[in-house]
């Protein structure tokens, strides 16, 4: 049983930064990835990035592509996403999920689900 656990919730003003992080406890396997999906209010759930476990390969929605960055710290089996020139429309709830590859590239349902950082972008 994979557990995660995010933190990092915040008030940031449009342009600024924030980073997210997960922690993971329990098993992953090599076939997993782990990411974030954000849902904003009144809109569906949505993938934002993920990172493969085998071999730390980054994938990213193109909203956020070149603003946000995921990496991960094995030791401390801890996800992170930093957030950089922070949008109006980056305003979510920010879940981390643990997945198949295959899932996370076809949209399946991820196995494994935090319970979620609440992001604000605003002045």
């Amino acid at each position: 049983q994979l557990q995660l656990v995010e933190s990092g919730e915040g008030l940031v003003q449009p342009g600024g930064s924030l980073r997210l992080s997960c922690a993971a406890s329990g098993f992953t396997l090599d076939y997993y990835a782990l990411g974030w999906f954000r849902q904003a209010p009144g809109k569906e759930r949505e993938a934002v990035s993920w990172i493969l476990i085998r071999d730390g390969s980054t994938y990213y929605a193109d909203s956020v592509k070149g603003r946000f960055t995921i990496s991960r710290d094995n030791a401390k089996n801890t996800l992170y996403m930093q957030m950089n020139s922070l949008k109006p429309d980056d305003t979510a709830v920010y879940y981390c999920a643990a997945g198949t590859v295959v899932a996370w590239f076809n949209g399946y349902a991820m196995d494994y689900w935090g319970k979620g950082t609440l992001v604000t972008v605003s002045s």
